[in-house]
């Protein structure tokens, strides 16, 4: 249970992975130009990088639950 206005360990830990999730953008975005795939230009790149993290979100809640 995470207790409030207070850093507990789970509080933690979901900084921790909203973190992760945030600097999916940054880091697909470096991956797809270092390996020269795609080249998006400035006007694109902000929404790729908005995007990817919203995408990885989304897969992680449709994989979250019990069956």
């Amino acid at each position: 249970m995470q207790i409030k206005n207070s850093f507990d360990k789970e509080t933690l830990i979901k900084i921790g992975k909203g973190a992760l999730i945030a600097g999916t953008g940054a880091v697909g975005l470096y991956i797809l130009g270092a390996i020269e795939v795609i080249d998006f230009g400035q006007t694109i790149t902000p929404v790729v990088a908005a995007l990817i993290p919203i995408l990885v979100n989304i897969i992680k809640e449709w994989m979250k639950g019990e069956k």
